[in-house]
């Protein structure tokens, strides 16, 4: 199954209750292709806990440039619609799954 994609349409209603991961990438991007296996990995795993989702910045630039993204990859973190934390670069499985667990338990 895997992460959701999402586009402007889909965003806002995707993240607005419980706690949602969203990786902004892109095709090019090469640190981006070494994420990617991983938040699907993680969809996977937390399927029913948190909405896991992607966002093709070349596809959505509108929502890449309304979170102020520069450097992807991108990891933002919500919880019921509002901004927790932006993490930029490669993150491992571990580190993502047990932030996005402290927020699924807080």
């Amino acid at each position: 199954m895997g992460a959701v994609a999402l586009t402007k349409d889909t965003f806002q209603s995707s993240i607005q209750s419980g706690v949602s991961l969203v990786d902004f990438w892109a095709p090019w991007c090469g640190p981006c292709q070494i994420q990617l296996p991983i938040v699907h990995e993680l969809a996977d795993e937390m399927n029913g806990q948190a909405t896991i989702a992607t966002v093709n910045v070349d596809e959505q630039g509108e929502l890449a440039s309304q979170f102020g993204i520069r450097s992807i990859p991108a990891l933002l973190l919500f919880k019921d619609g509002k901004l927790i934390e932006q993490m930029v670069g490669i993150n491992q499985k571990p580190v993502l799954k047990s932030k996005v667990l402290s927020q699924v338990n807080s």
